[in-house]
């Protein structure tokens, strides 16, 4: 089993209390908009990170993290990216290949939106955290944490941060 604790949309922002709700997860995942090298730092100190690049993301973080990220976690195929729209409004960077060769984990961020949605078409998981920044006009701050065994995604809770 593999706890992860997933994150978005940080925007140079890192609320200590990620810190205390992903003490337990084995990794973290932050799907864009780190907004700077010294945030993405902590978290890979803290544990171990994956992550991809956002929109407002500089060349420092685009060096070290590519902009989509597909890998096996146990036996779940994973794809994650900042831009990837959702079921039914995917991105046209993403559109093709998720049907072609759908994963069974899509995350995304950007929207700033907390969704978690099953894709019936292609038997897909869609996660999107939200943003757990302090930048954008969500009102609630999210996280999400899961679980992840053999090819079952489970335990999954959203998380709000205080204002």
């Amino acid at each position: 089993m593999v706890r992860i604790g997933l994150i978005s949309d940080t925007h140079s922002y890192l609320d200590d209390a990620v810190f205390k709700h992903f003490d337990k997860c084995d990794e973290i995942w932050h799907a864009g908009d780190f907004g700077n090298i010294e945030l993405a730092d902590k978290l890979a100190a803290f544990k171990p990170l994956k992550g991809v690049y956002g929109n407002i993301d500089g060349k420092d973080i685009r060096q070290i993290y590519p902009e989509h990220l597909r890998f096996k976690c146990e036996a779940v195929d994973v794809w994650m990216t900042h831009i990837g729209g959702y079921p039914d409004r995917y991105s046209p960077a993403v559109k093709s290949e998720i049907y072609t060769k759908p994963p069974n984990l899509f995350i995304s961020g950007h929207s700033h939106i907390l969704k978690v949605i099953y894709d019936k078409k292609i038997n897909c998981l869609h996660l999107n955290p939200g943003a757990a920044g302090k930048q954008g006009w969500q009102k609630v701050r999210t996280l999400i944490r899961f679980c992840i065994t053999e090819e079952k995604i489970h335990t999954l809770e959203v998380i709000e941060l205080q204002k």
